[in-house]
């Protein structure tokens, strides 16, 4: 497969769409991911703990999904979906790049790097004449498997690891160096990472005059380790220690985890504002430059809250409630995530957005609202979500589905879900025991409905074991080294 391919229109498509003037050229793209950052982390969302008030004024002022999914529960195979508009399972990147753990089963084999043959955004859009830029988290691969292999021109700070060894300049620790952050050699004692990555962002704003940027962002924040600046924190320890009633604990997952209820961990708190004073920060930039009304904005996490972890009842730093669990679980705490597009003229402010859309839908997204055209074959299971930005109808699509072939630390075993319409099914590949959901009427999924449809059930089922066939997907076996510990 090669990865050059054909422009069918140059700008126009997305453009006409949505009713932008040809004349203003292509806009500009600025792509935020935010790592582990959960669906109720942001004020927009519900949060009453967290400040977040840039991000909720440009949700405020453009769209914001309610019901949008991670690809996975996990880093790695969600942001490979994203680059590519494929399925984590085709793509055989099942599990975070590193996670190795076998259990009752051995876990299914996984590749290690997103292959170059890919077409990626970074390759879509510099192809379109775009300035590629990449900062941040990658957790793609290695060498040449890094983001300037994979389409992007400009690449800042992107270690061969999932977070920093360290939060504080100078971003190092020797116990782990592949963790340690590249290219911020220069800085003074005590900056903060997310700060200096928004500091090369500007910059690299600031560098472009007449070509169209295609820009992603990519925060190490607010994964581990928890390290803010003390300042904010001791403020969101007095605002912790503020918080009315009792703290209500924990509650346990099954036998092997405990999840979070309630959000008052301070230095989360401030990592969350952080970020929030970096979009800020972006969007300062763009309004002085004059860019704010041909830039278009996205924001999206890439896996739920780490809110549940195995083995004990705190220490979680965050809280999904009412959705269930948090990252690493098929639960909606694990997979549901923020998904804030902003485009001024183009997409109405107040925008709510509720029908399902998945993190395969970024790469067909971001195409067609910047007027590109991709290979029809390319984003294989993802669909352009620009038509709810509008009046346009929902996109016909298949069933969504995840596949999880792993054991997690947060206390998950290998399962697979689907979800068609309400009606959501998870399978726990050790025991092929199944349950299912109602998320119309129970988005907390505290009642198992599958001994009362067991119809429904099993034809769910039936689909996600054809829809596995469909795209090869690996799966774990047997462990014969395996004894109950």
């Amino acid at each position: 497969m090669t990865k050059r391919w054909t422009l069918a229109s140059a700008i126009a498509l997305g453009a006409m769409a949505l009713g932008c003037s040809g004349t203003d050229g292509p806009p500009n793209v600025l792509l935020v991911i935010v790592d582990d950052l959960g669906w109720r982390d942001l004020g927009i969302y519900g949060s009453t703990f967290h400040d977040t008030p840039a991000i909720d004024s440009l949700a405020q002022a453009g769209a914001r999904f309610t019901q949008f999914y991670a690809a996975s529960p996990v880093c790695s195979p969600t942001r490979a979906s994203l680059m590519t508009g494929k399925h984590p399972a085709r793509l055989h990147i099942t599990n975070w790049i590193g996670g190795e753990r076998d259990g009752l089963l051995r876990q299914a084999e996984y590749e290690r790097q997103l292959p170059l043959e890919e077409l990626t955004l970074g390759e879509a859009f510099q192809e379109a004449g775009y300035v590629t830029g990449y900062i941040g988290k990658w957790h793609l691969g290695a060498g040449r498997h890094r983001p300037d292999g994979q389409g992007f021109e400009v690449t800042v700070a992107v270690n061969d690891g999932g977070q920093p060894s360290s939060y504080f300049h100078p971003y190092r620790n020797e116990r782990t160096p592949n963790l340690d952050v590249p290219d911020l050699e220069e800085g003074d004692s005590g900056e903060y990472l997310t700060d200096r990555l928004t500091d090369e962002a500007v910059a690299f704003i600031e560098a472009q005059d007449d070509r169209p940027f295609f820009l992603v962002l990519s925060h190490y924040a607010v994964h581990t380790p928890l390290q803010a600046p003390a300042g904010l924190v001791a403020e969101y320890r007095t605002k912790a220690d503020g918080l009315g009633g009792p703290d209500p604990g924990s509650m346990p997952e099954g036998q092997r985890a405990f999840t979070k209820l309630r959000q008052d961990h301070p230095v989360y708190g401030a990592m969350v504002q952080h970020v929030d004073r970096s979009v800020g920060r972006l969007m300062a930039v763009l309004r002085r430059r004059g860019l704010d009304e041909r830039t278009m904005v996205m924001v999206v996490s890439d896996n739920g809250g780490l809110s549940t972890l195995e083995g004990r009842s705190e220490g979680m730093p965050t809280s999904n409630e009412p959705l269930r669990a948090g990252k690493g679980w098929l639960y909606e705490g694990g997979i549901r995530i923020p998904l804030i597009i902003w485009w001024p003229g183009l997409v109405s402010a107040g925008t709510i957005v509720e029908q399902p859309g998945v993190t395969m839908d970024v790469f067909p997204t971001l195409l067609d609202l910047a007027g590109l055209a991709a290979l029809p074959a390319q984003h294989l299971d993802g669909v352009s979500l620009a038509p709810l930005l509008g009046d346009g109808p929902a996109p016909d699509r298949s069933p969504l589905t995840w596949h999880f072939p792993h054991y997690h630390g947060s206390g998950n075993v290998p399962s697979g879900s689907i979800r068609r319409g309400d009606w959501k099914l998870i399978e726990w590949l050790e025991t092929e025991a199944v349950e299912l959901y109602d998320l119309a009427t129970d988005s907390a999924e505290a009642v198992n409905v599958a001994p009362v449809y067991p119809a429904r059930a099993d034809s769910l089922r039936g689909v996600l074991a054809r829809w596995r066939k469909g795209v090869n997907a690996a799966m774990p076996t047997r462990n014969p080294e395996w004894t109950e510990r």
